[in-house]
Parts: structure tokens; C-alpha cells; sequence
């Protein structure tokens, strides 16, 4: 295959090889001669197109040409634009039907009080405010492999650091944000214990989170239960904070490492969805593909989630219209309105989002990249809409506000409770995010080829003639197994310590 042609109002077509200038293609009805080398996933014109007119792909559109392209012409940041233009954001106007059940699949997990359900078991270190992060590292080197080889139930000892805690309002979104993350990482399933470090005189003091989280409960004999904590003023600095929370998680290993995986239902799972380094092809393979995953796991009974709002921008219009109401439609479109406002008051614009790297794997305009990108979201009814990091509880499809910056996003995916993720990418992120195993899907063959120690599955075979919804079920497949505890790549790798970075929104005081 030379060339993909997404849908058949498109003036473009896409390369699935990189192509010389004078070869012959047929796309959309058209024989097109290439006035000039295509690269892999990069857009050429199938017909012409004027100045100033659209620029379809997926029947959508993705900008404005500047100047008069003929047939057979590279269309890509010299002559597109994204430009100003109304996507008419129907609100719930065409809510999917529920899908076709899928009845009686499993995977071994963890189950945890309260029915939580986990996919691995990490003891975690959670460090309050940047200025206890180097002690929280230095507990948590204290346990190597040799030490946890001990405790073969135990996937390691993590710990989870960061760059605020301070210089912010009392209360304020960025205390609130911030807060949201610790707590969601001391709650989530992949956690069997947990204890918190501080510095002592921080803004997002310890006390103040465990009562907003709730992670102080009352026993039967009405005693409050929470956490091991420890303040570094109070404790008398480094090497005895270091020294006590030591001792304080080797008391915590053996009742940690008690645990056995058993079979729960695939409705536990708690899928997220990011991607990272898309090319020009991300939206016609890798994709579309866990779209069809996605599908497949709503159809269990499970979640999935799509975040980066900056990359559903130009492409809200396709998620309202699956909204299961005009009020979840409107939570979307707010987040939407709240990002034009946030991103002008820094001076800068959305359409800044496409990376370098993005533009050369063939991705021009913002439009062109969120349409590609929500394609994560497969088919189903958008049941909720929810904030950075907030707990995920509804079953479904649903979308979570964050940034498109990978590790921010993923960190917020984690808090909300995702249970497993699946990355995305076309351009070959190497990426992985403790406590939660990273799938990831290449969008093309050479990068998957190129990279093959990095990429858990090629969606690349899709350019070859390979249905999409062959690479989709290999997808759902590949879900269930890393749940149960198959190891990813970026598991072997050792990537997730250096990825928790919860977004630290507005102004640093």
C-alpha cells in the first residue's frame, strides 16, 4: 500500500511508505503523479485546491490552505493552516446505542478492600512537597531487587516525587490539583501500603490532605486509622527521617507482599488512553485501533478514558454529539472555553500544541491532530466528564481534563484510578508510568522495527492491508494479559520512577 484515503470527502490522501516524486498513486478515485517526495505520513493533494479553501481528512476538516495547491503537491505547514472556523458542538444529538455485550472475560488481578481491583502491587512513598523528595528516594533505594526477592508479590518500591508542594495558594486550584494526585495515588489498587513524607512547614501540609482525601478512617473501637507519616522537622532531619521510614517499610513488606492474583472481571479494569509522538499515520492505524479496544472494554462492562484536552480541541464537536446528555456535552465545552482562556493569558495559542516532532511525522494543524487523536475514543456514548485526576467512577467512555503533555496527563490518568494504559505513538515515545503497566502501540512499521525494544504492538500492519479491527482485538487482548501481569516493555526497561508529574497549573508563588 502506498497511500491511505481516510474517507471519501478528503482532498488528501496520506503516505504508508515514503514515496518519490513522479510515482503514480490512485486515492479516492483519482490517479495522482507526485510533483515532489512524500515522506511516511505525510499528506499529499489528490485534487486541487485554492487558496484559501479546506483541507479535508477523516471528512473532517483540518485547516486552510495559503495558497493554491495542484494535485499531486506535499500539503503540510508551508501551505496549512489551522485558521478560525465553526464546528457546530451539538449537544447529545446522536448517543451510540449500547453496545453488543461481552460476557465472561477475566483477568488475575489484585483484589483490594473495598472491591477496588489492581493490576499490580507496588508499596509507595509519597513524598508531600519537592523538599522531602531526595529523602523519599533514599528510602525507597534502600530496597533493591535483591532485598525485594524476599517478597516475590511486591513489584517494587516506589518512590513518588514532585516538584510543588509550595509557593501556592492555600486551597487553590494548584493545592487542589496537587492534592487530588496524592490522594488518588494513596487510594489506587496498584498500592498495597503507602506512608508520607514532608518537609513540615509546607503548604500542602499532611494533616490537611489525609482530612481532604479521607485518608483517615475510624476503627471499629472508633480510634482514627491512617497512614504512617513523617516530618523531617519533626523527625530531626534527613538521616533520621530517612532512617525511621526505612524501618517503618520493612515492618510494611510482609503484609504488603500478602497478597495472591485471582480472576476478576474485565469490567474492573480501568483503561487510559494517552498518546505521545504521533505521526501523520496515528490516526488511520495505532489509534482508530484502540479505539476498537476501547469499545471491546466498554462492552465488558469496563472504563476507558481519553484525556489531553489540547488534542480534542477541533475535534470536541465529534465527543458532544456522543454525550449521554446536553450537561456532560456541556462539561466538555467548558474545559474547552477554560483552556482558550488559560492558554491566552501566557500569550500563546493552542495550534502551538503539534510538537516538532509531530510536524515531522506529517501532523500540520491542532485539527488535524485531535481528530486523529480522539479516534482513542472508539465508537461508544461519552458518559462523564470529569477534572484532572478526579476519581474515575463511571463505567463507559469518558473524557478527564488534562494537558497533552505525556507525563502530566498519565499522572492525572493514574490518580483518577486507571488501572492499566495503553500509549499511542508514531514518532516512538519511550514511556512508562509506576504503579501502572504502559502499552505501547506503534502507529507505523519502520518506528515499531527501529524501536522494537521500546513498542509492545505494531498497529503499523494496518498500512499492509491488516484490519483495524484485527489490531483493535490483539489491542484488548494485550490489556487483559499486561492485567494479569504480563510485563510491558517499559516494565523491563525500568521506566516510571522519573513520569509522576502532576500538572502544576497556574502561578508559583
Amino acid at each position: 500500500m502506498d497511500v491511505i484515503h481516510l474517507h471519501p470527502d478528503d482532498n488528501i490522501c496520506v503516505a504508508a511508505r515514503n514515496l518519490p516524486a513522479g510515482a503514480t498513486l490512485k486515492a479516492g478515485g483519482e490517479s495522482v503523479v507526485l510533483a515532489e517526495p512524500i515522506r511516511l505520513g505525510h499528506k499529499v493533494a489528490i485534487r486541487p485546491i485554492g487558496p484559501g479553501e479546506r483541507v479535508f481528512k477523516y471528512g473532517q476538516t483540518i485547516g486552510f490552505t495559503t495558497k493554491p495547491v495542484d494535485r499531486g503537491q506535499w500539503v503540510h505547514s508551508h501551505n496549512l493552516i489551522n485558521g478560525e472556523f465553526s464546528r457546530d458542538p451539538a449537544s447529545a444529538t446522536e448517543i451510540p446505542p449500547p453496545p453488543v455485550p461481552i460476557a465472561g472475560r477475566t483477568f488475575q488481578g489484585y483484589r483490594r478492600p473495598g472491591g477496588r481491583a489492581g493490576t499490580r502491587n507496588y508499596l509507595a512513598i509519597i513524598s508531600t512537597v519537592n523538599c522531602s523528595a531526595t529523602v523519599a528516594r533514599h528510602v525507597a533505594e534502600r530496597f533493591d531487587k535483591s532485598l525485594l526477592n524476599q517478597f516475590p508479590n511486591i513489584d517494587g518500591v516506589v518512590a513518588f516525587r514532585h516538584g510543588g508542594g509550595c509557593g501556592l495558594q492555600w486551597e487553590g486550584l494548584q493545592h487542589q490539583i496537587l492534592n487530588r494526585v496524592m490522594g488518588g495515588i494513596a487510594r489506587h489498587p496498584n498500592i498495597g501500603g503507602y506512608l508520607l513524607i514532608g518537609l513540615g512547614c509546607e503548604q500542602t501540609a499532611i494533616g490537611h490532605l489525609m482530612r481532604d482525601q479521607h485518608l483517615v478512617h475510624i476503627d471499629g473501637a472508633g480510634h482514627p486509622q491512617g497512614p504512617p507519616v513523617f516530618s523531617m522537622q519533626d523527625m530531626g532531619g534527613t538521616s533520621k527521617t530517612v532512617e525511621a521510614a526505612v524501618k517503618q517499610i520493612g515492618q510494611m513488606l510482609p503484609r504488603v507482599n500478602d497478597v495472591k492474583r485471582e480472576p476478576i472481571p474485565a469490567s474492573e479494569i480501568v483503561l487510559g488512553t494517552n498518546c505521545g509522538g504521533s505521526d501523520g499515520n496515528s490516526g488511520g492505524t495505532c489509534n482508530p485501533a484502540l479505539g476498537v479496544a476501547s469499545d471491546m472494554l466498554v462492552a465488558c462492562g469496563g472504563t476507558s478514558i481519553l484525556a489531553e484536552t489540547t488534542e480534542i480541541y477541533g475535534a470536541e464537536h465529534l465527543l458532544t454529539r456522543r454525550a449521554r446528555s446536553a450537561s456532560i456535552a456541556a462539561k466538555l465545552l467548558e474545559r474547552i472555553q477554560w483552556w482558550l482562556w488559560y492558554t491566552r493569558t501566557f500569550g500563546c495559542e493552542i495550534d502551538n500544541n503539534p510538537s516538532v516532532g509531530n510536524k515531522e511525522g506529517g501532523l500540520t494543524t491542532i485539527a488535524e491532530k485531535s481528530l486523529g487523536a480522539v479516534a482513542k475514543a472508539g465508537s461508544t456514548a461519552m458518559e462523564e466528564v470529569y477534572q484532572y485526576a478526579e476519581e474515575v467512577r463511571a463505567k463507559g467512555f469518558v473524557v478527564m481534563d488534562t494537558p497533552g503533555f505525556d507525563p502530566v496527563s498519565v499522572t492525572g490518568l493514574v490518580a483518577g484510578g486507571a488501572n492499566v494504559v495503553v500509549f499511542t505513538t508514531g514518532r516512538g515515545s519511550c514511556f512508562g508510568c509506576k504503579p501502572v503497566p504502559s502499552i505501547k502501540v506503534a502507529s507505523n512499521s519502520p518506528m515499531y522495527e527501529r524501536m522494537v525494544d521500546d513498542m509492545d504492538i505494531n498497529a503499523g500492519t494496518v498500512l499492509d492491508g491488516r484490519p483495524v479491527a484485527d489490531v483493535g482485538r490483539e489491542i484488548f487482548e494485550e490489556i487483559l494479559a499486561v492485567a494479569s501481569g504480563k510485563k510491558t516493555k517499559s516494565e523491563l526497561l525500568g521506566f516510571g520512577d522519573e513520569e509522576f508529574v502532576p500538572w502544576p497549573v497556574g502561578p508559583t508563588l
